[in-house]
């Protein structure tokens, strides 16, 4: 419990109505999680706008509300701030209340379309090995050392993660990892964070339900780092033309890059590519790793860079990175007795899916179909739908299009998007599967000894999520009981 007053400091809000001398048992931002003396946070989210509930909040027991703007007609005895931005001033009151816990480690952010899971679990792995306790917060899974923490977002909101991070102090951690999302900085969900560093690893079609522009989405990622501290570093790929935008007016003292095709302060060069790993020249050295493609260079040069950054030997890092396998989900093989290689991949946006298929496309010997199984989900950018199944097509002989959580849209609708994409000669390579299950199903039966089936867009997930319900379903499980 804290005093108001305490809980304040720096937030940004502005005195009302009532008494800042109040004692505050908790804080909280959703009216059906308040008790008494909580301090009520009113947020206009993404469904629904907090401040609709504030007097609901008050109803149940809040003795402080922060919001945007003033509310008639308030009980007396209720303390009333208005602020700027309510959700920026959430995350500030968070680190107050957990005490500012990402100071007291080395919270390194990872941002970019594609490579953030891989990225941070490559790091997380790695510094583990290195001997370190770490947290890692990320799409797949949060997790303290050996303790795993179920995870539903990318980056958590803003009092989930101060606990987290608070969590991850009180264990020793001294590194912390996280995936930080474009939608994360909108919605001030790293407001009260203090980074070591940010990373980031590229940027391409993605998000535009959420963003409504590219430049948008451009914004939300460089606002990263334009919100780093003088005492942080920045870690950038240069082979992506934004790279060296997100350093402009970053005021972080160390700025380094890296990079598999321009000069950079890190360089790497793919010498092998093979489906049991990869050999990479870095600086000089020829090292070989675990890890499949180009993509898994990049995200190799960045785990590589963002060590140095910190202050490891360059040895004892390619030594135990090159030992490292990937995130779940993410280019995972499954072997049939026939020969078929199948692939589970997350990938779901369309530079993530050429990437995967172009590795599978130079991985391939002669006479290897590759089948891919791919969807689209529902109540996202429909722009990219059309754009994933010409590239499917492109790079694959038979393509299914089938459901990969529908969420409340018609599954229907979201394979005619896709499908309405296609040209002449490209429809004769696609099928329609709506049923998931099925759809894998099919790609396995068609399957010839040595064809690579592809499943992509779930990757590490568990479930299939129709009309709001999430039904277990896992790829990997489904292939394994219709592979031989």
């Amino acid at each position: 419990m804290y005093s108001l007053k305490t809980l304040l400091h720096n937030a940004g809000c502005q005195l009302r109505q009532g008494n800042l001398d109040i004692q505050i048992d908790k804080i909280c931002f959703d009216s059906r999680q308040v008790v008494p003396n909580t301090l009520f946070v009113a947020i206009a989210g993404l469904h629904t706008d907090g401040h609709q509930y504030i007097k609901t909040a008050i109803e149940k027991g809040a003795t402080a509300i922060i919001a945007q703007h003033f509310v008639e007609d308030l009980p007396t005895g209720i303390t009333y701030l208005t602020c700027e931005n309510s959700a920026k001033a959430l995350g500030l009151l968070a680190s107050n209340w957990y005490g500012h816990p990402s100071q007291k480690m080395k919270v390194v952010g990872v941002t970019g379309t594609n490579g953030k899971t891989t990225v941070t679990t490559l790091l997380f792995k790695l510094f583990r090995k290195l001997g370190y306790s770490v947290g890692l917060i990320s799409t797949v899974q949060n997790q303290i050392n050996d303790k795993i923490i179920p995870t539903q977002y990318t980056t958590p909101d803003a009092l989930t993660l101060q606990g987290l991070l608070a969590e991850m102090a009180q264990q020793g951690c001294t590194h912390v990892f996280m995936e930080v999302s474009s939608h994360a900085m909108v919605l001030e969900r790293c407001a009260g964070l203090v980074f070591t560093g940010a990373v980031f690893t590229n940027i391409t079609h993605d998000h535009l339900d959420f963003h409504g522009t590219f430049d948008n989405y451009i914004k939300a990622k460089k606002k990263f780092f334009d919100e780093l501290t003088p005492q942080a570093f920045a870690l950038v790929n240069v082979d992506d033309k934004r790279g060296q935008v997100m350093l402009q007016n970053c005021v972080a003292k160390t700025q380094r890059t890296f990079a598999l095709k321009n000069m950079a302060d890190y360089k790497g060069k793919m010498l092998e590519n093979t489906l049991q790993g990869l050999l990479l020249e870095i600086n000089q050295q020829e090292v070989w790793f675990r890890l499949i493609g180009d993509f898994n260079a990049y995200n190799l040069m960045t785990a590589y860079g963002v060590a140095l950054l910190l202050g490891e030997k360059e040895s004892d890092i390619l030594t135990e990175l090159s030992g490292i396998t990937g995130a779940e989900g993410r280019f995972d093989q499954i072997r049939a007795t026939n020969g078929v290689t199948a692939v589970v991949d997350y990938a779901h946006t369309p530079d993530a899916l050429k990437n995967v298929l172009m590795t599978i496309e130079q991985l391939a010997s002669d006479g290897q179909n590759i089948i891919t199984v791919i969807g689209c989900g529902g109540d996202r950018d429909k722009t990219k739908r059309p754009i994933m199944a010409r590239i499917a097509c492109e790079f694959s002989h038979v393509v299914v299009l089938t459901s990969d959580n529908p969420r409340t849209e018609s599954p229907t609708q979201i394979l005619d998007d896709m499908f309405g994409g296609l040209g002449i000669l490209e429809r004769k390579k696609a099928q329609r599967i709506e049923n998931r299950r099925q759809a894998i199903e099919y790609a396995c039966s068609i399957a010839q000894p040595n064809d690579i089936v592809l499943v992509a867009g779930k990757g590490h997930e568990t479930y299939q999520e129709i009309d709001g319900v999430r039904h277990p379903f896992d790829d990997k499980e489904v292939l394994k009981a219709y592979l031989p």
